[in-house]
This record gives structure tokens, sequence and C-alpha cells, in this order.
């Protein structure tokens, strides 16, 4: 399959890529940073420079790709996790605006199947939980899937040396599960330890 993963230089995306490549899959790798174009290519996708929010450019990047699966793996969270309150509004954008673009672009593309990230806790009320429930909706009504993931832990997260709370899943873990679960029908997919 051809895949379009939005979101490849981050966390999930780089444990992404080897393994669908891997699994025999052609990868586009989209991010918006020109310094992470070189890391996406070197873990085996095709690098696409492309801002979500640049509507217009994403539907002309998702067409010449030609995609069989969009894989929405967008967040906007800070480095620092101390940080991640002051991101709320950021992080609800990428789900609600940046996924209707994505789902935009499908649909401008021939209707490729969308799988998309959320979380698989509960959320405390604020513009972030209302991001998840409209992203759940809006790829649901697409015939999507729904990645519902707990808390990563492991290289790269923001939990390499402890366990988070429950839900949780190992980084690879949730990308060998991610891999499986693009033959998945329509639905919410929940990937947990």
């Amino acid at each position: 399959m051809r895949i379009f993963l939005a979101g490849a230089s981050g966390v999930i995306g780089r444990a992404l890529i080897p393994r669908l490549v891997a699994d025999g899959h052609v990868v586009g790798g989209m991010t918006r940073s020109v310094a992470k174009t070189e890391l996406v290519e070197g873990l085996g996708a095709e690098p696409i420079l492309c801002d979500v929010f640049d509507r217009d450019a994403l539907i002309q990047a998702v067409g010449d790709f030609k995609p069989d699966v969009i894989l929405n793996e967008l967040t906007d969270l800070p480095d620092d996790v101390t940080r991640i309150g002051a991101h709320a509004d950021l992080n609800a954008r990428i789900r609600t605006e940046g996924n209707q673009n994505l789902i935009e672009a499908a649909r401008r593309a021939g209707s490729p199947k969308i799988l998309a990230q959320t979380v698989a806790w509960q959320l405390p009320d604020g513009p972030d939980a209302l991001a998840v429930a409209e992203l759940e909706r809006s790829v649901l009504a697409e015939g999507g899937v729904v990645l519902s993931y707990g808390q990563f832990y492991g290289p790269g997260t923001y939990n390499e040396k402890q366990l988070p709370a429950e839900p949780r899943v190992h980084i690879d873990r949730a990308a060998e599960l991610t891999v499986r679960a693009l033959r998945e029908p329509s639905g919410v997919v929940v990937i947990t330890d």
C-alpha cells in the first residue's frame, strides 16, 4: 500500500516508518520541518514537506502521492512534558482544523482510508477533550479507523525511564499494532499494553 503518514517525524511516526517499510508499504512521510526531512528519509520514507494548516498545499501533496491510506499521527505537543497544558489550544487545533484538512485532501484524492490517533484515557474538560471527540466523530463519519493509544513509554517518549499511569503502551508495541490496524474495518481500535 501507499501510505501518507502525517506526523512522520513525531515519536510514533519515527517508530512506524521502518515497520511500514519492512511490511512492504511505500511511505510518504509528511513533516512541516525542513530540518526533519533528512530524518524521515533516513527512516525509509519519501519526505513530504508540508504544513497541515496549508490546506491547498496539503491537498496537492496528498493528490501527488496518491495514497491508499492516510495515517494521521499529528499532535502539537511541547518537548517539555510540564508545558503540555500551555499547548492545549495548539494540540486541539491540529486535531480539528488539521484533521479536517486531511479529510478534505483525502476526499479530493479519491477517498483513501483514513486512520487517526487519539488517546485511550479520559481527558479533562477543555479544548483538547472537545478536539479528540470531534476528530473521532469526523474520522468515523468517513469510514475511517480511530487509533486510541495508551500513554506512550519507551525511547523518545515523555516516559523514557518510568511507566506512566494506565492505560499505557510501549512505543514499539504501539507501532506494531498500528501496522496491523491498517487492515481493520471502520471503528475504534484501542492500542494499549
